[in-house]
């Protein structure tokens, strides 16, 4: 399974576009080799290096293993966005206090469909995955606000 961008590289540096510097828009993002048996897929970005614990930026569930493709600025249909560490559901761009962070998009194919409501929170998230996962695949992008 495999998850990309057109507008960064793996270990490359996202563009300011897609930051609380720019539109804080979610960049496009490529899925391929989708395993067979996979119900669903999830999608979760979270900054590791944010002070005090790690930073979820984006939460997707219910995506459907036919998507190769989720657009600038798009949750696909029918998939749900839950609650991040901004407090609410939806994308929500890098925005690092200082230095390089790095931002991890993992992408899940579940053998499940998930019965949560788009209240939910990461911890939630991945209690409902555990036991449920067939493949992961990640994609990491950095990004500094340092000039």
């Amino acid at each position: 399974m495999v998850i990309a961008s057109s507008v960064f590289e793996n270990n490359g540096m996202i563009p300011p576009k897609y930051t609380c510097d720019g539109d804080n828009v979610n960049p496009p993002l490529d899925f391929s080799e989708i395993p067979d048996g996979a119900k669903t897929l999830v999608l979760i970005m979270d900054d590791p290096d944010a002070p005090g614990e790690t930073w979820v930026h984006w939460l997707v569930w219910n995506i459907s293993p036919n998507t190769v493709e989720i657009g600038e600025n798009t949750v696909p249909e029918g998939a749900v966005a839950g609650v991040t560490s901004f407090g609410k559901a939806g994308y929500g761009g890098p925005c690092p206090p200082s230095g390089t962070h790095r931002y991890f998009f993992k992408l899940y194919a579940l053998d499940i469909e998930l019965d949560l409501p788009g209240d939910a929170d990461k911890t939630e998230l991945e209690e409902a995955m555990e036991g449920r996962v067939i493949e992961k695949a990640e994609l990491l992008g950095l990004y500094s606000r340092e000039k």
